[in-house]
């Protein structure tokens, strides 16, 4: 199987994630020439309250929406695993998933949700992001972890840096003030989530970007939780 690096692979819990989580960050990146991956776990079936919704409409018209929220931000490849919104389990299976391709693209950068979150929060955020943690180490980087992919020609890979976002223990930030405006475009695309984004919404968003910058000689900021990945 060919190795296809990338500098950030953005590990979502459902699609909207990285727009709302990160999507400054983003396109930070893509400005500079980074390659950034998504990893959209489930398919958001889920995610809403109008009664003449289907499920297999919803999933067609967020993957739709994603794909169209990545291109805003610069990011061509996505790849969606399709678990059911509600769904994700911290499984063996959905585990070697995420190290078959942190092993195949081999990610300088991983990012996903915080899963230390307290009490009020999303159950797909948490495993997610407790299953992108344990994927990252120790089985990618163990060889014989999942010794079949050994045979598959994915190699063990050593991440060096995980963000997460939504922490309530930040201590890493990232200047948004100039793709800000990016962000929110791209947000505006989820409008199963959203409807039409409102003067409102961005104004409050605005406002937590700047809270998130305080002190830090910028405008606007996303923050996360910023480990080294042990060697």
């Amino acid at each position: 199987m060919p190795v296809q690096p990338v500098d950030l692979m953005l590990i979502a819990p459902h699609p909207d994630d990285p727009e709302m989580g990160m999507g400054g960050t983003v396109a930070c990146l893509t400005a500079s020439g980074k390659k950034v991956l998504y990893v959209i776990c489930t398919n958001g079936d889920k995610g809403t309250s109008d009664p003449n919704m289907t499920p297999e409409a919803l999933t067609k018209i967020r993957e739709v929406e994603q794909r169209s929220a990545a291109e805003i931000l610069g990011v061509k490849d996505i790849i969606f695993l399709g678990y059911p919104d509600q769904g994700l389990e911290d499984t063996t299976e959905f585990r070697k998933r995420l190290v078959r391709l942190i092993r195949q693209y081999r990610p300088g950068i991983v990012a996903t949700t915080d899963p230390y979150r307290r009490y009020v929060w999303h159950r797909d955020h948490r495993i997610c992001g407790v299953v992108t943690l344990d994927a990252i180490f120790p089985c990618a980087r163990d060889r014989f972890a999942y010794p079949d992919l050994l045979a598959e020609g994915l190699m063990p890979h050593k991440v060096k840096e995980i963000l997460c976002w939504g922490s309530e223990d930040p201590n890493y930030c990232v200047d948004i003030s100039s793709t800000f405006r990016t962000k929110m475009a791209a947000v505006a695309c989820h409008k199963s989530q959203f409807g039409n984004v409102s003067a409102g919404m961005i104004e409050r968003m605005m406002r937590r970007a700047r809270e998130m910058a305080a002190g830090q000689g910028f405008e606007l900021a996303e923050n996360f939780h910023r480990v080294e990945a042990p060697p």
